[in-house]
């Protein structure tokens, strides 16, 4: 049963489960589980008695293993749905007695087969016993690369990064006495001995207490599947019910966010009577507690899980629009090369943050532009490039009744206000089609000029007092912007607007294991020198975001495009030792004045979904030890060799007609290419990514 309906949210960590001993009537344990509240159980599948090397075949010539249960007693489905194996914990596939390790190689390879015969979708692996596992993940290994479908997870503490001298029953012997012990870094060797494999996952024990904030932030890029609440990590209230602290609440809080499922486990540990529930008031913030005839002994902690849960807010209708869109990794546009299909404008125009901003950036520019004494002589000009199905269009027309000036396509205005024209120029004679109808629509054939043209060589027939335009990528420049709008302004008086006026890229070093094996899983060095967009969800941020390249529009100091910037990241002390499989890009744009949009999170605009951040991945997955700083390098190339011949061929075929001109755009986009390199310097050395655009680049 799930912990309770959340609008919009229907995501796994919805359902609860609970850890069992071993029971030999797996039928019974199941059902006293389901109709105590849970969804799911973590069990034994195997006697934990069990030892290959003293069982005697009794001269049958083969052995039958001790399981908890037939695979006939219960269905597929139940097995699949609601059973997930636990294998044995004693077994130490790195012990120096002979005899353990190859009881726990053999008993670990025939659980994971019989796992595998029930077709359950995970399996739940003891931790390792010491730091050096090799053994034991190369077994799993082993194990992973001859398993279809089921998960692995593997267990770990959720641990403080500091001295275990404490002598807690939790801390494993090989790391007390003092020494420094991070359970992540534990995890980290053994999905590095085990390659990063998609299939090896995560259970997290969750102790009483926890390690600091940033610290805990690094898992919420890795693959954690479930989290393993103990009875002995809740608190007692006044009432004697059991309770999490604030910072457990907290954790959990964010645990439902990132589709991590709850485990429960333990021993009942507050005593609590049904009489005693039933007497409780309805308002009572104790009231999460529910009265079912038979009562699950673990029951209280549950419902308390599911208090917690309830109380979430319902998703924003942003989110549940990029619900799909999760850790999914998209190519960039490529606008100036291919034509944007209806389905592309319609998702953007959707967003209505973003053009609310941009109306508001033109109300301001026209006011400061046209004084009110000028408002019923002064023509303003405004050209919108890259004027797509014309959002922009009716943002900047929608700004004059925002001014309540009159505009003087409306045959019925008795008196005029500031006075605008128009021009809408569109590469793409589909959405030049649209335009149309949207004109003729709203009345605008007096005040709207559409241009069918490349805006790159479009002859203007008079200056523009306002260029506005809607060319910014997930990275700011990455859809080249700055070689359009560069191009654009020669029709720009010299005391013009641009709007937008400025913007800068962001990067920022991340963990992000799933994004790493969705690129890993292509085999091939291309796709893991490619930008992707990329909505982030199951990321971990490791460091503040630092700006790389800013433009400015216009831009007059014919400086070229090519940019190179050297950052320096320094990653929290007590966030422990971290890997870095990328980075997440951003842009922070000005439109007009104080007039802002963008997705660096700091300053993000909040509600806007047109874009979403930019993943730049490495090649291979960077360790960085606690307080050693994270050196990285970033370049915007351009094959600017080429650009007098393109500037040449403009200029001749700049008269001709459309058809012309879209041929000429088909000839350019083999002219001039703009791309970017990166590497990491520190604390280590990686390869220059993507070196003369050999394998991600955006056609100009």
């Amino acid at each position: 049963m799930p912990l309770g309906q959340r609008p919009g949210d229907k995501s796994e960590s919805r359902y609860c489960g609970v850890e069992t001993e071993f029971h030999d009537d797996m039928p019974h344990l199941l059902t006293e589980s389901l109709s105590g509240g849970f969804d799911f159980i973590v069990a034994p599948l195997i006697d934990p008695s069990y030892r290959p090397s003293s069982m005697s075949n009794g001269g049958s010539g083969s052995l039958v293993l001790p399981v908890a249960a037939s695979d006939l007693i219960l269905s597929p489905s139940q097995w699949s749905s609601h059973v997930v194996g636990k294998i044995s914990s004693w077994i130490d596939l790195d012990s120096d007695d002979e005899k353990v390790r190859l009881d726990s190689e053999i008993t670990l390879k025939q659980e994971i087969a019989w796992a595998s015969h029930l077709s359950l979708q995970a399996c739940i692996l003891p931790p390792p016993r010491r730091a050096s596992c090799g053994n034991y993940a190369k077994c799993v290994n082993q194990i992973l690369q001859s398993t279809n479908n089921m998960q692995l997870w593997l267990r770990v503490p959720l641990e403080k990064s500091e001295p275990m001298d404490d002598g807690s029953a939790n801390a494993n012997s090989d790391f007390s006495g003092g020494r420094m012990f991070d359970s992540w870094e534990w995890w980290n060797s053994f999905r590095l001995l085990c390659e990063h494999h998609s299939q090896l996952c995560v259970v997290l024990d969750i102790l009483s207490s926890l390690p600091s904030n940033n610290s805990i932030g690094r898992w919420f890029g890795e693959p954690v599947r479930a989290a393993v609440v103990y009875t002995n990590s809740f608190l007692t209230n006044a009432r004697g019910y059991p309770c999490l602290s604030k910072r457990h609440q907290k954790l959990i809080t964010e645990f439902f966010n990132h589709s991590v499922q709850i485990v429960i486990s333990g021993s009942l540990l507050h005593n609590i009577s049904g009489e005693s529930i039933k007497a409780l008031p309805a308002n009572d913030e104790d009231s999460h507690l529910e009265v079912i005839p038979t009562r699950h002994a673990l029951r209280p902690y549950l419902d308390y899980i599911a208090y917690l849960y309830q109380r979430m807010d319902p998703l924003p209708e942003q989110e549940r629009f990029e619900l799909g869109y999760r850790d999914f990794l998209q190519s960039p546009l490529q606008p100036l090369m291919d034509n944007l299909e209806a389905q592309t404008y319609e998702t953007f125009e959707k967003d209505i943050v973003k053009y609310s901003q941009y109306q508001r950036a033109v109300c301001k520019a026209l006011v400061d532009r046209v004084p009110d004494e000028n408002a019923s002589t002064k023509i303003t000009v405004l050209m919108v490039v890259g004027a797509g199905r014309g959002p922009l269009v009716r943002a900047s027309l929608q700004s004059l009744d925002v001014l309540r000036i009159k505009v003087i396509i409306l045959q019925a205005a008795e008196e005029t206000g500031r006075k605008l024209k128009v021009y809408a120029v569109e590469k793409n004679p589909n959405a030049v089609i649209t335009l149309h109808s949207l004109v003729k629509l709203e009345g605008w054939e007096d005040i709207v000029t559409i241009i069918s043209s490349d805006m790159r060589c479009w002859n203007a027939p008079e200056k523009a007092d306002i260029l506005v335009s809607e060319l910014l990528g997930s990275f700011g420049d990455n859809e080249l912007s700055p070689e359009c709008l560069d191009g654009a302004q020669r029709f720009l008086k010299a005391d013009g607007i641009s709007i937008p006026s400025l913007y800068t890229s962001f990067i920022q070093p991340v963990t992000a294991t799933k994004l790493y094996n969705d690129v890993k899983s292509h085999k091939d060095l291309a796709h893991f020198e490619t930008a992707y967009v990329v909505k982030l969800h199951r990321v971990a941020r490791l460091a503040p975001s630092q700006p790389v390249f800013t433009f400015t529009h216009p831009e007059y100091s014919k400086k070229n495009n090519e940019r190179y910037k050297k950052l320096c990241f320094e990653i929290p002390s007590d966030s422990g030792s971290a890997v870095v499989h990328g980075f997440a890009g951003y842009f922070d744009a000005t439109l007009y004045k104080d007039v802002h949009l963008g997705i660096e999170p700091s300053t993000a605009t909040p509600n806007m979904f047109s874009w979403f951040p930019i993943f730049f991945p490495l090649r291979t997955p960077l360790f960085v030890p606690t307080g050693s700083p994270l050196e990285v390098h970033f370049w915007r190339c351009s094959s600017a060799s080429k650009v007098p011949m393109l500037q040449l061929f403009s200029l001749v075929i700049a008269e001709y007609s459309f058809l012309f001109g879209y041929y000429h755009l088909i000839f350019i986009t083999s002219m001039m290419q703009v791309w970017y390199e990166w590497c990491v310097t520190s604390p280590t050395t990686s390869p220059v990514h993507n070196s003369n655009g050999r394998s991600y680049w955006v056609g100009l």
